[in-house]
C-alpha cells in the first residue's frame, strides 16, 4: 500500500473527485477524513470507505468559515493524532452571467469558498503537517489557467488562477518544512459540480454554445470520470511524485489544448 498508516484530509470529500479520491487513498492504507458541509455525503462516502475495509472520518464544516474549519482539524488530529495529506478540492461553479449582471454577494460566495476555503484549509492544516512534513494538493480547474472559453465564469476562472498561484508561492514556503504543494487542473469530468452553477443572461454573445462546450479530443468527447483524477492525486500525495513540487497538472483529455 502506497499511503500505509498516513492521514489524509479531503474537502468536499462527499460526492464526485473528492469522493472517488477518499475511496482509492483508502485503499492504498491511508486513514481518511473528510471535511464536507453536507453531513449526508460525508458520512456516505465514508460508509463507502469503512464496508470495503478501510477506515474513515466525517466532519462537517464550511470551509469559508475559520472557526470551523480551525475545529474540524483539532478533531481530526485528536482522532488520528497526525495529519500527512491535504486535499484541498472543496469548491462552486457559483453564477456564470454577464460581468454587470453578478451581483457582489454571488461574486463573494464563489470567492470565499473557492479561495479563501483554500486558504483556510491550508492555514489550519498545515502546522499538523510540518509535524512530519507531507503533501497539499488543490483541486483547480483549466479554467482560468489554460482555457478561457467558459465566458461568463469570471468569479470561477479567477478563483481557479488564484489557486495556482496559491501553489506555487506556498510550494517554496513550505519546502523546507518538507511539504510538497501541487495543483490539478481537470477540464471534462464527469461530477455534480454543474448542480452549483447559476447560469443568467448567456444568450448575449452570438454562438456561445461553441465557447462554453467542452471539447475532448483524446477520447472524441467523451468526459473523464472522477476516478481517473483520483489516480492523478494518489501519484501527487504518494511518494512517487517526492520530487515534484510547485506544479500544476492538466488533466482534461487535451481539451484544454483547442
Amino acid at each position: 500500500m502506497k499511503l500505509l498508516e498516513q492521514v489524509a484530509v479531503i474537502t468536499g470529500g462527499g460526492s464526485g473527485i473528492g469522493r472517488a479520491t477518499a475511496v482509492l487513498l483508502a485503499k492504498e492504507g491511508a486513514k481518511v477524513a473528510i471535511i464536507d458541509q453536507t453531513p449526508e455525503s460525508g458520512e456516505e462516502t465514508v460508509s463507502n470507505i469503512v464496508n470495503t475495509g478501510g477506515i474513515a472520518l466525517a466532519v462537517t464544516a464550511d470551509v469559508s468559515e475559520p472557526q470551523q474549519m480551525q475545529q474540524a482539524f483539532q478533531q481530526i488530529f485528536e482522532k488520528y493524532q497526525r495529519i500527512d495529506i491535504l486535499f484541498i478540492n472543496a469548491g462552486i461553479n457559483g453564477v456564470w452571467a454577464p460581468i454587470e449582471d453578478i451581483e457582489p454577494d454571488e461574486w463573494d460566495r464563489t470567492i470565499n469558498i473557492n479561495l479563501r476555503g483554500t486558504f483556510l484549509t491550508t492555514k489550519y492544516g498545515v502546522p499538523y503537517l510540518k509535524k512530519q512534513g507531507g503533501s497539499i494538493v488543490i483541486t483547480s480547474s483549466i479554467n482560468g489557467t489554460r482555457s478561457f472559453r467558459k465566458v461568463g465564469a469570471t468569479a470561477y476562472a479567477c478563483t481557479k488562477a488564484a489557486q495556482v498561484t496559491f501553489a506555487k508561492i506556498l510550494a517554496l514556503e513550505l519546502a523546507t518544512s518538507h511539504i510538497r504543494v501541487n495543483v490539478i487542473c481537470p477540464g471534462g469530468i464527469l461530477t455534480g459540480i454543474n448542480e452549483s452553477t447559476t447560469k443568467r443572461h448567456l444568450d448575449w454573445i452570438p454562438g456561445l454554445p461553441n465557447f462554453v462546450k467542452d471539447n475532448i479530443p483524446l477520447t472524441e468527447n467523451t468526459a473523464g470520470t472522477s476516478e481517473d483524477v483520483a489516480e492523478l492525486v494518489l501519484f501527487l500525495v504518494s511518494d512517487a511524485s517526492r520530487f515534484i513540487t510547485g506544479t500544476e497538472v492538466w488533466i482534461d483529455g487535451g481539451g484544454s489544448l483547442i
